[in-house]
């Protein structure tokens, strides 16, 4: 008898659907699995063979023949158990073959028949409501996790028999409602805020514009003086998530397995700072099995490297595509997984390897080893970041001074404006902020008048800048003009980008 079960499989952070094909037919007794299976899904047939026998169902004398389809999509992963498990049984007609083409099914088995939790439950079942999926029967530790997906109705079973009574007998299996209960949002408990640091005023400023054109930013400056510390507070500037941001992040979270102890609809911006010591695969993503790296867990947030020098270069320079797409693509033998890395970078850096260049009463480093030091740091990687600015000593006034600092809040407020004429200026184009204006379109968004022209060209020698440093002069002045709510960019607007060009030649060159 032959049955069929629905289910899906994970690529990236979409799903695809899967029908498990089932037939018991006479014959030698042989059971036979094709479908282009990664080792972990041939597996199941063993898992799935003693599963049933815990419950009581003994595999017949028969020749058993398994199709995951469709073939050409590699199968990985443990969640094609128990839709391998009931396409058995029905074809066994221990369940009654119903009307299951609405029904989605996803799971592990245990040796008794126990069902585990899976990795990426959200995306599957988002995707599931646009393709006229009625219920899905999900795992006991995955439902509240799929229970954030509105719209579809979700049945949560921790056995296989309680799958086996529902399809059969229509029996919901019952729980404590107090293990049933979610909560739709998550709640940043993070403390960061602006008000908190005092002095830094030129970095506090800095720190804005970045923000408000979403302008890749480098902080170069000794230790202690507040890098790390601002760099968790930008997070607390920028505007709140919309709900397909939420959306996205929340189906990132689900794959990557974060959802696991606490399942909550993802509304904060992440902020992401991984240690210097990380793989590519950990920054990146990737693996045996591909997973989200870094840079995607950063997506619609910041990501923040401390310690920029520190990272592996190669970890580093595989940076650069991805920051240019938004999104990361791996490709396998088994297919290509796409994850979306659309963030904004933020790096800190000591100005030399003691820490207190150009300081010469506290510097220990020569010119040498100060060159060798920005040497770690490819000029292709620092084409992307726009802005640098210094960070100073913190002063004694500055530790003990008690007025009130601004807050994260007005700050956002301001941030939030900027950003909404960036869209309505960008409403037609593939981009939304200052930062990804093209070369192409400069011309049109950042016109200069004579004057402004005049100062372009008497700096641009004077500094030795490049075709690329001109363009990110341009792009982070019109930010600064739209924060002065200004049609035009200005001279003065120029004067401010231009102590912010970064590290296109070596920092603090003059003392060299």
């Amino acid at each position: 008898m032959y049955s069929c079960i629905t289910t899906a499989i994970l690529n990236g952070i979409t799903s695809t659907i899967v029908k498990v094909e089932a037939d018991v037919s006479d014959g030698m007794p042989y059971f036979e699995m094709v479908g282009f299976l990664s080792s972990e899904v041939k597996e199941a047939k063993e898992r799935v063979r003693t599963a049933m026998k815990n419950c009581g169902y003994i595999l017949p004398p028969k020749r058993i023949t398994v199709n995951i389809a469709p073939a050409s999509i590699k199968k990985q992963g443990c969640g094609f158990d128990l839709p391998l498990a009931i396409a058995i049984l029905e074809a066994m007609s221990v369940i009654v073959k119903g009307d299951n083409e609405h029904v989605m099914m996803i799971g592990e088995l245990g040796l008794s028949g126990q069902i585990n939790g899976v990795k990426g439950v959200l995306p599957i079942l988002l995707d599931a409501l646009d393709r006229e999926i009625d219920e899905c029967i999900v795992p006991y530790d995955n439902y509240k996790e799929a229970s954030l997906a509105k719209g579809i109705k979700v049945i949560p079973v921790k056995h296989l028999l309680d799958v086996i009574n529902y399809l059969n007998e229509g029996v919901v299996p019952t729980y404590r409602e107090d293990e049933l209960i979610i909560s739709d949002t998550a709640t940043n408990k993070d403390k960061h805020d602006f008000a908190d640091i005092n002095g830094q005023k030129v970095l506090r400023r800095a720190c804005e514009i970045a923000v408000s054109g979403m302008h890749n930013f480098l902080m170069v400056g000794p230790p202690g003086a507040g890098k790390t510390m601002i760099a968790r507070s930008i997070p607390t500037i920028l505007p709140p998530m919309t709900n397909e941001e939420c959306i996205v992040n929340s189906k990132i979270a689900s794959v990557s397995g974060r959802f696991k102890d606490n399942p909550r609809i993802v509304n904060d911006r992440p902020f992401r700072s991984p240690h210097h010591s990380v793989s590519p695969q950990g920054l990146i993503g990737g693996g045996a099995i591909p997973h989200p790296g870094e840079i995607s867990l950063a997506h619609n947030g910041v990501l923040f490297l401390d310690e920029l020098t520190e990272f592996s270069k190669t970890t580093l320079e595989m940076l650069r595509q991805p920051m240019e797409d938004g999104e990361v693509s791996i490709s396998r033998a088994s297919g290509k997984y796409t994850y979306p890395s659309d963030f904004m970078l933020v790096c800190a850096m000591n100005p030399c390897s003691c820490g207190y260049y150009p300081d010469l009463n506290k510097c220990r480093c020569d010119r040498n080893s100060i060159r060798r030091y920005y040497a770690k740091l490819s000029q292709p990687l620092l084409d992307r970041i726009d802005m640098c600015a210094e960070a100073s000593t913190v002063s004694y006034k500055d530790i003990v001074e008690t007025k009130e600092n601004e807050s994260s809040e007005a700050i956002r407020n301001r941030v939030i404006k900027v950003h909404n004429i960036q869209k309505e200026r960008f409403k037609n184009k593939s981009y939304s902020f200052n930062s990804g204006i093209p070369s192409s379109d400069i011309d049109k968004y950042c016109a200069l008048g004579d004057e402004e022209n005049k100062f372009m060209e008497e700096i641009y020698d004077r500094y030795a800048l490049t075709g690329r440093t001109y363009y990110k002069l341009l792009r982070v002045a019109r930010t600064i003009a739209d924060m002065a709510d200004a049609e035009r960019i200005s001279v003065i607007h120029l004067k401010e980008s231009l102590l912010y060009r970064g590290l296109d030649k070596k920092y603090f060159e003059n003392y060299l």
